[in-house]
């Protein structure tokens, strides 16, 4: 049996490295490495020789160095893909964000005046523009703006769901928690499938603060179902003076319906039916950096602005920068061409096929399969546009195939599907097609398959 006297010292292992004068990083590394082979020994598996123990270390200590938040290619299909960060920016914001991130920045400073000046007026022009509303904030992420929007304007009292939009998304937000740690009294009305204006009306009490509509942004219901207009909402929110919220999630800015989608909610959209604040997220169909956007009257926006969350939940130099970006191009009426969101869901079916064609060269036996991009994220969901893929039939079990991708560098993550490996050249970036065919003949080439 092996014993632990096998395993060489801390030291001994650094030697063995080459590492002469090691730093406390170097040093934690082989500690690590060295516990977990103590573990693996004591529950009786063998010791490796010392030159095992080397080049364990040695990988331990390559993955340790590596930065922790790196470059993926999304070869999944999924455009929105929250596990590897939602929408890719724009070149224009990662210029500005590098531009703002390289020196000093006018953030809180008036040029024109010479004096303080605040981050929250840098953004209100360009919301004000590209969405119709009278003011707007900017906060970390939608979940942020729900919940101060709840705290500030209902803590205390009542606000009105349906009971189909009383919802969770991704990481466990569920809508009646926010309530509960907002301080705010749901109360459902309606049924799963069918709700009325006249249940949110008959429901108005003395205590009711808002209505509020939560857009079903990760599932769809079908069928017998019934969603009363947001015009209908906002004509019953004026009767009782009480506020008409609506939480889109996806912040679309576009006519989804002329990329062949199924038609999503607008911000612009919302706020015509009469809508007194809209809530969105900035890192969905909107293509910018994670942040909640927040937008409608301006009594309320100021109201939000002045509000000591507007400083606990308030974005940097470098989200400002890249979402100020992503607006000017829609401003410019140039996002569908300038957001890689766009330009990956508007790409010619002709034009994804060629590069399918070129990725399955790199491997004997792929072959060029249609599939379906999804958009992902939240947004429109079950919805796709049509894709080329190169399918990948492998002798072993197609997910070992594609952890060796996912260990490429940088990794390339595709999806197994119908007992096969499926890369979608939709989701990944023209420029990053050396890469994946490089992965592709190195992982899974003549001699990797």
């Amino acid at each position: 049996m092996s014993s632990l006297r096998e395993l060489p010292s801390v030291h001994a292992v650094l030697r063995g490295l080459g590492i002469e004068a090691p730093s406390p990083a170097d040093t934690h590394a082989v500690r690590a490495t060295l516990s977990r082979l103590r573990s693996a020994v004591r529950s009786g598996e063998p010791a490796p020789g010392h030159e095992g123990v080397i080049e364990m270390a040695r990988s331990d200590l390559d993955r340790a160095r590596q930065a922790p938040v790196r470059r993926v290619v999304n070869a999944t299909g999924v455009i929105l893909q929250t596990n590897l960060g939602r929408a890719p920016l724009p070149t224009a914001a990662i210029a500005a964000m590098a531009d703002a991130a390289r020196g000093y920045s006018n953030i809180e400073y008036d040029l024109a005046a010479g004096g303080r000046g605040s981050r929250h007026d840098h953004l209100r022009p360009l919301l004000q523009q590209v969405t119709g509303a009278a003011d707007g904030l900017v906060v970390n992420n939608n979940a942020a703006a729900v919940l101060m929007v709840l705290q500030v304007f209902a803590a205390g009292r009542e606000a009105i769901v349906s009971r189909s939009e009383a919802v969770e998304i991704g990481g466990g937000f569920r809508i009646p928690d926010v309530m509960r740690e907002s301080g705010v009294r749901l109360v459902e009305v309606g049924t799963t499938n069918r709700t009325y204006a006249d249940d949110y009306e008959r429901a108005i009490g003395r205590d009711t603060a808002m209505l509020l509509r939560v857009h079903a942004s990760n599932f769809r219901v079908v069928g017998f179902t019934a969603t009363p207009a947001l015009e209908e909402l906002a004509a019953a929110a004026r009767r009782h003076n009480v506020l008409l919220v609506d939480d889109i999630g996806s912040g679309c800015l576009v006519d989804t319906t002329a990329f062949g989608m199924a038609h999503e909610p607008t911000v612009q959209e919302s706020l015509a039916a009469g809508v007194d604040l809209v809530l969105f997220s900035g890192d969905k169909l909107l293509g910018g950096p994670q942040a909640g956007i927040i937008v409608g009257r301006a009594d309320l926006v100021a109201t939000l602005r002045q509000h000591p969350l507007a400083r606990a939940l308030r974005v940097d130099k470098l989200t400002l920068a890249a979402l100020a970006a992503t607006l000017q191009s829609y401003a410019a009426g140039t996002a569908t061409t300038d957001i890689p969101v766009w330009r990956m869901a508007s790409a010619s079916l002709e034009g994804i096929h060629r590069r399918a064609r070129r990725w399955a060269r790199a491997v004997p036996g792929a072959e060029v399969v249609r599939g379906t991009t999804m958009v992902g994220g939240g947004s429109l969901p079950g919805e796709g546009v049509p894709t080329w893929c190169v399918g990948v039939r492998t002798a072993g079990e197609p997910g070992s195939v594609a952890d060796r991708l996912r260990c490429h560098e940088p990794p390339v993550i595709a999806r197994v599907a119908d007992g096969r490996l499926l890369l979608d050249p939709r989701t990944v970036d023209p420029g990053e097609d050396s890469v994946v065919i490089e992965a592709l003949a190195a992982c899974l080439g003549a001699d990797g398959g």
